[in-house]
């Protein structure tokens, strides 16, 4: 008895949203969704390294000239997501757990239902969106393969998109770690085994991909099905619900910014290949696909941050706690700033070791995307601000703000300057547009910042 007593005494104390977040409670808290996002990436990533490695770098290139498509469709369900989560957060808040639910189911059935329509739009257009995308005659097998075979699976896509953001919600992070390493495993496996070792090429990849999201879509479904207690032990399940069309209208208002930075960044990436085709060819669109599947890994770290931290935020602006709210954007702040410089050291220095992973079997397109990854890294010193700046004001259920900063951050200003730098530094322009976008977006973010914090008393 006194051996139990004294286990118990020392175990650690189960973190609620309702705690007050010290510095080691809060990175215990959001380290999972940090991981999480990583290991996704890395799992990713896996896709590319298999494609460019066993299959060539013409089918790499169209992989990457595709994606931009399909993660448009991803988008919806970091909307969905991030928009109805901050919703049910800031509703727990307030103590209406029976609402939260209905509010947390409705935004399930329509992802479903939301999921179908779109892949059933997206395999029909694939071809025309191929080829206005720059795709020859080349690349058109490559990209229509992967895309048919990602697009089938993409109700499960938008699903574990959405589950990342609820599972932190209902105060389980660590079971959204779990599913989302069991569905990165599924992906690694069959990427080996469809790919390296049945030589399925483009298809087998997307297969593998395919088969992962499910996995990563459908265990969290089933987990919030179950009842509450002994299985489901969260905060929140799957109930009856109608259709709540302010609630959803919200969400969707809410979420925009984080839509917004999907289709932002799908177009940009579009002008980026449209870009590198024109100055360095296939070798460009290859060395810039490396430079992206990198840059996963990397920015994740950031984008876990924001989705782990954001139901804190959403959950005490809801119970009117404000000393909390500048305990937490203190912290987050710090975190960002000294995490990013770190980031964009390592990325350097790590540099040539990354790109020959993916490249190496080419020395020309080896050496022009390590140069080019030199000056994109330097980015990551300040977009973790920016990432956290727009999920803020999500948390804070101000979707225009963060809409704002988002449009901003990942169309207006990477457009413009990857439009205007190229005209006077070439290539070189091309590769250093994501930093000059980034430190104009930090001026706007600080800005709002400022302005808003005698109306949510952050500061």
């Amino acid at each position: 008895k006194p051996m139990e007593k004294s286990i118990k005494k020392h175990k650690r104390k189960p973190i609620t949203l309702a705690d007050h977040f010290t510095t080691g409670r809060l990175l215990r808290f959001v380290l999972p969704s940090i991981v999480m996002m990583v290991f996704i990436s890395i799992y990713g990533v896996v896709d590319g390294l298999f494609v460019s490695n066993v299959v060539g770098k013409t089918a790499f290139a169209s992989i990457n000239l595709i994606m931009p498509f399909l993660m448009v469709f991803g988008g919806i369900g970091f909307m969905i997501g991030t928009g109805g989560s901050a919703i049910v957060a800031r509703t727990l808040g307030e103590g209406d757990r029976e609402r939260a639910n209905r509010i947390f189911s409705m935004l399930i059935y329509v992802t479903v239902v939301v999921g179908i329509i779109f892949s059933a739009i997206g395999i029909a257009f694939l071809e025309p969106i191929a080829r206005l995308l720059g795709a020859d005659d080349a690349m058109i097998p490559y990209c229509l393969s992967y895309g048919r075979w990602n697009l089938i699976a993409l109700t499960a896509f938008m699903l574990q998109n959405v589950f990342q953001s609820f599972l932190v919600t209902a105060e389980k992070p660590k079971i959204g770690l779990a599913v989302t390493v069991a569905a990165g495993c599924t992906n690694m496996v069959l990427d080996y085994l469809f790919v390296a070792v049945f030589r399925w090429g483009v298809a087998g990849a997307a297969v593998a991909t395919g088969l992962s999201q499910c996995v990563g879509g459908v265990i969290p479904l089933v987990y919030f099905l179950l009842p509450q207690g002994r299985f489901n032990t969260s905060c929140l399940k799957l109930t009856r619900a109608g259709i709540d069309w302010n609630v959803l209208f919200h969400t969707v208002t809410n979420g925009s910014s984080e839509l917004m930075s999907s289709i932002s960044s799908s177009v940009v990436n579009m002008l980026y290949n449209k870009q590198l085709l024109r100055f360095e060819g296939e070798n460009g669109v290859a060395a810039y696909g490396a430079i992206m599947y990198i840059n996963f890994i990397f920015i994740a770290i950031f984008i876990g941050y924001a989705i782990g931290s954001a139901p804190i935020i959403g959950y005490n602006y809801g119970s009117g706690n404000t000393d909390e709210l500048k305990n937490m954007f203190r912290k987050s702040i710090l975190f960002n700033l000294i995490t990013g410089v770190c980031l964009a050291g390592l990325a350097i220095a790590m540099s040539g070791l990354l790109t020959g992973i993916f490249v190496g079997y080419d020395a020309e397109l080896e050496a022009l995307t390590r140069h080019g990854f030199c000056i994109y890294a330097l980015a990551f010193t300040v977009c973790g601000i920016n990432i956290f700046g727009s999920s803020m004001f999500t948390a804070l259920s101000n979707g225009l703000v963060s809409a704002l900063i988002s449009f901003l951050r990942t169309l207006l200003f990477q457009v413009t300057v990857v439009l205007v730098l190229p005209i006077f530094f070439d290539v070189e322009g091309v590769w250093a547009s994501v930093l000059v976008a980034e430190v104009f977006a930090l001026c706007v973010t600080t800005f709002f910042f400022v302005r808003m914090r005698k109306r949510y008393n952050y500061v």
